[in-house]
């Protein structure tokens, strides 16, 4: 059994008062239980919050050596990006991608410590329109090169049928509701945690919350297990497993690249097959997705002042 941390305990790891401890629960979401009115802390996810929200990593001194045929993408869960990896790996035989899921947050941490060539992402900001541009100036420092992958459409998969008849947020957190969540530091937990708080649930209301899988399908699995009755994730996985779905809203989901490697010829290649025909196929045989513009270079509403400056 993973340890749990008392709040005296939780506060000594974090070099801090008990009070604050209070504060960080109900504001910044640490993770933590009450069970029998007493908080307790899961260690192992005290850590990953504490990672999630992590700035200025020091630079790494390890470097991506040059392309030799190798692409390694890392980052947040997708269908048909899995599907996109498999198609490129067939059309380009002299190449072999791979990917690495460790959510959009544990992407964009990859590339800075040139791990990775390419990040997926989709993480909302907090103006509700943007994606990802914050997020990778505050990690990267300079903002990569951003290509278009999808959009698709992401919601809360319930049961078959829906027998507890969920219609929205607000309805996980009535009695006998159940859900399984994502991690920390996944676009999905970041964009399902802002329609918490935008609908005023406290987190600590809903059963199954901090149960944590690492990918989409993995949610939908315990969800037609009967093991939760809901879940944060994408149309695509519903229509593949046959579960009702809520819509939340579609959002955009991105490519990032250093500009560095921007040109290296996997990533060319992987960039170029976005606009291949075989790669329309595939995305028509799964729901929740618009390809419209795959592959397209997209930049934010308002530019950086340094990247006007040097326009």
């Amino acid at each position: 059994m993973k340890r749990l941390f008392s709040t005296k305990e939780v506060a000594e790891f974090l070099n801090l008062n008990e009070k604050m401890v209070y504060a960080l629960i109900a504001e910044k979401g640490l993770p933590a239980t009450k069970i029998t009115g007493k908080w307790l802390f899961p260690q192992h996810l005290v850590e990953q919050w504490l990672e999630a929200h992590t700035i200025n990593y020091p630079e790494s001194s390890a470097q991506l050596p040059p392309y030799h045929g190798l692409l390694i993408i890392a980052g947040s869960n997708d269908l048909l990006l899995e599907r996109s990896i498999s198609l490129f790996n067939t059309l380009y035989a002299d190449h072999v991608a791979v990917f690495g899921n460790v959510g959009s947050m544990g992407g964009l941490r990859a590339l800075r410590q040139n791990r990775c060539h390419m990040v997926s992402s989709h993480l909302l900001q907090e103006n509700g329109i943007e994606y990802n541009f914050a997020f990778a100036t505050q990690e990267l420092e300079r903002l990569p090169a951003v290509v278009n992958f999808c959009k698709r459409e992401q919601g809360i998969l319930v049961q078959r049928g829906n027998p507890k008849k969920i219609s929205g947020i607000q309805d996980l957190v009535r009695s006998g509701i159940k859900i399984v969540n994502r991690p920390v530091g996944t676009g999905t937990r970041h964009l399902f945690d802002q329609e918490l708080k935008k609908a005023g649930i406290s987190n600590e209301k809903i059963v199954g919350y901090h149960h944590e899988l690492g990918s989409h399908l993995e949610v939908g699995f315990e969800i037609i297990l009967g093991h939760a009755d809901a879940g944060p994730g994408i149309k695509s996985v519903a229509s593949l497993l046959g579960l009702e779905f809520i819509s939340l809203r579609w959002e955009r989901y991105d490519l990032l690249v250093a500009k560095e490697r921007f040109f290296d010829q996997g990533i060319q290649l992987f960039l170029g097959m976005l606009h291949d025909e075989k790669f329309y196929e595939i995305s028509q045989r799964l729901e929740g997705y618009d390809i419209s513009l795959a592959g397209k270079m997209v930049f934010p509403l308002e530019a950086p002042v340094e990247d006007k400056l040097k326009s």
